[in-house]
């Protein structure tokens, strides 16, 4: 009886010191992207954001970043996430969406955004619930639209560009989706796709003439290092999104969700406000780094870049969607 007790006494124990461990254990949310992490960064300061939401308001989750392609390229971790393994969620531009249901790509067609308020106004509303259900068949739960800080310029190494002429045959790296490269050779330049964790070193080593990306990037990701002029081009405004495994959505609970899903539009707002000034901060700094930053007169291409918007969405069945977005108000 005595020994009976004394194991009793033991198991009891046990369980005492065992099952605030258990307890603890918490669902891993690994929010992959392929910035810096840096808070010039508009990606990785929306994720700070998500992080610190569940810390805050999930007993039951948390979030762990992995920047600068810590879990793999854009794509490579796209896939994976499509098949349920690697990351649970990605923040990224929506132009690698297109490889996985063409009609995003009516969100990067050239010149096609007017300002920040057009692009929520369109992406909140029924252009963003459309995408977001027609991904879900991808395997791909959208949680949020977010902002770039700023509109896509052409930057460059060594070749300063003033002019439409300027960017004949230089190498630009750029996405590697059709739109991005036929937008990159309407300018004039030979565009080159390149995955973007290798932009830096193509740069530093010549295989590359420039790149085109937002102020803010630039900035983040050191890239006035290896270039000295941005041209003020403005070609594209790359919408942001945050999207997560499927799978993994469904295995949460409902309260999980429900903290998930704020905390996604806690990162989109938070960012959203940031945009603005952000942008214009990433231009002085850039100034104070020894960049030098050109406008340039597209006016002779314009006729080219409508006709160029209304073929790219008939090629990605997406006519409907360029037509809502123009009429977003």
């Amino acid at each position: 009886m005595r020994l009976a007790s004394a194991l009793t006494a033991v198991a009891a124990a046990t369980l005492l010191i065992v099952s605030p461990a258990i307890a603890q254990q918490k669902k891993v949310i690994k929010l992959s992207h392929s910035h810096q992490a840096n808070l010039d960064s508009e990606i990785h300061t929306a994720a700070l954001e998500i992080e610190k939401y569940i810390a805050a308001n999930s007993k039951t989750l948390e979030v762990k970043i992995y920047p600068a392609n810590a879990l793999g390229q854009e794509r490579d971790v796209y896939e994976g996430i499509q098949l349920g393994s690697g990351a649970s969620c990605v923040i990224s531009g929506t132009a690698i969406l297109n490889n996985f249901n063409k009609r995003v790509g009516v969100l990067d067609l050239p010149f096609v955004w007017r300002d920040y308020a057009h692009v929520h106004k369109a992406l909140d509303g029924a252009v963003g619930a459309t995408l977001a259900k027609e991904l879900e068949g991808a395997n791909l739960k959208v949680l949020a639209w977010m902002d770039s800080w700023g509109y896509r310029n052409v930057v460059t190494a060594k070749k300063e560009v003033k002019t439409l002429a300027d960017l004949k045959g230089l190498k630009i790296r750029t996405i590697q989706t059709p739109i991005y490269v036929a937008t990159l050779n309407l300018l004039g330049a030979n565009a080159t796709p390149m995955a973007f964790g290798e932009v830096y070193s193509a740069m530093q080593t010549g295989v590359l003439d420039g790149y085109e990306h937002g102020a803010s990037v630039t900035l983040a990701q050191k890239f006035y290092e290896v270039s000295k002029y941005m041209t003020l081009t403005k070609h594209l405004f790359g919408p942001l999104v945050m999207a997560c495994s499927i799978k993994e959505w469904n295995g949460l609970t409902a309260d999980e969700k429900d903290a998930l899903q704020k905390a996604a539009l806690r990162g989109r707002d938070v960012q959203r406000a940031a945009a603005p000034v952000e942008e214009a901060k990433a231009f002085d700094q850039l100034k104070a780094k020894g960049m030098i930053i050109n406008p340039i007169d597209l006016a002779p291409i314009m006729p080219a870049v409508n006709k160029m918007q209304d073929d790219l969405a008939k090629d990605l069945g997406a006519a409907d969607l360029l037509t809502q977005i123009k009429a977003a108000r």
